[in-house]
């Protein structure tokens, strides 16, 4: 049984359209995981206001105020994540599809990144700022 050229480039064109799809699939359930353990980190954080309660930060440091805001800010950016993820998700998902792919650099992940990082600063400079101030 002999395949045409045509034939044998249309069947390799939609093979790597489903390896393409297989890839953006494990893409999102990478960002899902990574969401998920933010907004699990964002309710976790009342676990530090027993930590603080019990040492002598608590007099400078409001432990239930500050783990509020940074719990919230775990939680926000695990939702803005997972928005993030499913719009790149439907957009990869949109360009499979198409007949002509081209491929369109995502920002996203550098989004959570830095919000991360802001994160991350913004807790570390008040507790040592705090803790200084004893």
């Amino acid at each position: 049984m002999s395949h045409s050229t045509n034939d044998l480039a249309a069947e390799r064109t939609e093979m790597a359209k489903y390896r393409s799809r297989a890839a953006a699939d494990r893409t999102l359930m990478a960002w899902i995981r990574t969401c998920l353990s933010l907004i699990g980190f964002g309710f976790g954080i009342p676990t530090i206001v027993t930590t603080i309660e019990n040492t002598h930060l608590s007099h400078n440091l409001n432990p239930v105020r500050f783990s509020v805001i940074v719990g919230l800010s775990f939680i926000g950016t695990g939702m803005l994540g997972m928005v993030l993820g499913l719009k790149e998700h439907h957009q990869l998902l949109q360009q499979i599809q198409s007949d002509r792919y081209t491929y369109e650099t995502s920002h996203s992940a550098e989004i959570v990144g830095v919000a991360l990082l802001v994160i991350g600063l913004v807790s570390f400079i008040s507790v040592v700022i705090k803790s200084l101030n004893f």
